[in-house]
């Protein structure tokens, strides 16, 4: 089955030249230049993954990203003109999975979607054994983490990445192995993005023990004494 790209921008050189990378890569593309307008096509036809300008007519990115990620999943990758921190830790904090800062290179941009799309394809996929450190449990085939028999509610991402450092416990993992890892490529040295999501992390999984310590200078580890 053919994956479909929503793009949600209002420049038509973006369109076009994002459109060429993906459809050269066999995937369906679709668009839309307003905002409301590609919030009603992400909740009619439900695509595999949304390229999500920030700023838009309508409805802006950062609105639309929360309304999407109150009841779904599906991959975001939010584009900005801007380079302000502020606007990708946002971006990042209601839900994106990604973001780029215009002008991208369209590779990029192709790289990326297919990373993403190869992280959504394995969570139907049997993983490994149950993992029991401390008072943490995941299920990586049921995609279920617990703390004190405790449900918790992980984005992919996060589940993703408190896997990793549980399957690791007392290994220190740089921010950049953890982008290799986790997200599947180099993120050029975007790691605000790990600290964002350990930050998420920390919050949701409070009275897990073992806990994530960062060490300075180098990156983050679940420490389980």
């Amino acid at each position: 089955m053919t994956e479909t790209i929503l793009i949600i921008d209002d420049e038509q050189r973006i369109i076009d030249l994002a459109r060429m990378y993906l459809e050269q890569d066999g995937y369906l593309v679709k668009h839309e230049t307003d905002g409301q307008a590609g919030y009603r096509h992400i909740v009619e036809h439900e695509p595999s993954l949304i390229i999500l300008d920030l700023m838009l007519p309508g409805m802006d990115g950062l609105e639309i990203c929360r309304r999407v990620r109150a009841q779904s999943d599906v991959p975001i990758i939010m584009l900005t003109a801007r380079s302000d921190d502020i606007d990708k830790i946002v971006g990042l904090e209601l839900g994106a999975d990604d973001y780029l800062t215009k002008p991208f290179n369209p590779r990029e941009l192709l790289a990326r979607v297919k990373a993403i799309l190869r992280r959504t394809d394995r969570k139907a996929a049997p993983t490994s054994e149950v993992v029991t450190v401390g008072n943490l449990t995941i299920d990586p085939d049921r995609r279920v983490i617990a703390v004190d028999g405790r449900e918790v509610q992980l984005r992919m991402k996060e589940f993703d990445l408190i896997f990793v450092l549980a399957r690791n416990p007392g290994r220190v993992f740089s921010r950049e192995r953890l982008l290799e890892v986790v997200w599947g490529y180099d993120f050029a040295g975007e790691t605000r993005t790990v600290d964002v999501h350990i930050a998420h992390l920390r919050h949701k999984l409070d009275g897990m023990r073992p806990t994530i310590e960062t060490v300075w200078g180098v990156g983050y580890k679940l420490e389980s004494r």
